[in-house]
């Protein structure tokens, strides 16, 4: 929006040096989530509301996913929930971009909107589950997995992505193990069962108080993921290992609790690399 908090973004977003010819300020409010943290929740694991405001994002719509956006190796649909006139479509986008030959991934968001229209019902991804055999890699959390899927369990759950073709799928649980799978000739090579832990070195971390909040951690383990998955095809790796992704996705994710707010602004390229690659090496050794 054309507001101060959208004035103000537009300014955080240049200290990141990435594009922002395609952001625009609207007349409309700008989008935003007041985040109610708590970080002594649950032993220090932290705990937070969100009190959602869509906005602006009703006026992004899928006519300005241009041709460049179809043209990427890979495309990220994220948090889409937020976004309704993506998320509706989000059927045909998917589709899309399959047909582009891209490799496709979304990671999702808690859908406040569909859980006020129908607090019992199963959340929908696009106009259908067609959505899903068109996923190459879906991350979600605990909760998003189960109300996607309308299954009470997450096993349940997984088994519903893995029927309707999704190549890959993550699910983060808090504190609790990360639970997944990759099927066989998909994007990633065939792991039939994922279930890691979290970082005991981070955690041990936290516990001398060594703490920010854990507002962005889903959102930086989804990044951590993304940005070792492109590093493996970089590397020319035919089928990437998942495994190793949800590595990096533990450990940036995991760091995010070390500062307030999700994003980290590095003072040069690279700095947050730098900074969680320690707990890599650690994180390796523990799974090992």
């Amino acid at each position: 929006g054309n507001d101060n908090d959208g004035k103000f973004i537009m300014s955080l977003l240049k200290k990141l040096n990435l594009p922002v010819n395609n952001y625009l300020l609207t007349e409309s409010i700008t989008p935003s989530t007041i985040v109610l943290s708590d970080p002594n929740y649950d032993e220090g694991h932290g705990e937070r509301i969100f009190i959602n405001t869509i906005g602006a994002a009703w006026s992004y719509t899928p006519d300005q996913l241009d041709d460049n956006f179809f043209s990427s190796d890979v495309v990220v649909f994220g948090g889409t929930a937020l976004v309704p006139p993506i998320h509706d479509n989000l059927t045909e986008l998917l589709d899309k971009a399959k047909s582009k030959g891209c490799i496709t991934i979304v990671n999702t968001v808690y859908d406040f909107r569909n859980e006020k229209l129908n607090p019992f019902g199963k959340w929908p991804l696009g106009k259908d589950d067609s959505s899903y055999k068109n996923i190459d890699l879906l991350m979600t959390d605990y909760e998003e997995a189960l109300r996607l899927s309308g299954k009470k369990s997450l096993d349940a759950a997984l088994n519903f992505f893995r029927e309707l073709g999704t190549g890959a799928v993550i699910v983060t649980n808090g504190p609790n193990n990360l639970r997944g799978f990759s099927v066989n000739d998909s994007l990633f090579k065939e792991e039939k069962i994922i279930d890691l832990p979290v970082s005991k070195a981070i955690g041990a971390e936290l516990q001398k108080g060594k703490a920010g909040d854990t507002t962005g951690c889903g959102d930086n383990f989804a990044g951590g993921v993304i940005a070792n998955l492109v590093s493996q095809l970089q590397q020319g790796k035919i089928y990437p290992d998942l495994t190793e992704s949800c590595a990096w996705g533990i450990v940036s994710g995991g760091y995010t609790c070390f500062y307030i707010g999700g994003t980290y602004f590095e003072e040069k390229p690279g700095e947050k690399l730098e900074l969680i690659t320690p707990f890599y090496e650690n994180y390796m050794k523990q799974i090992l």
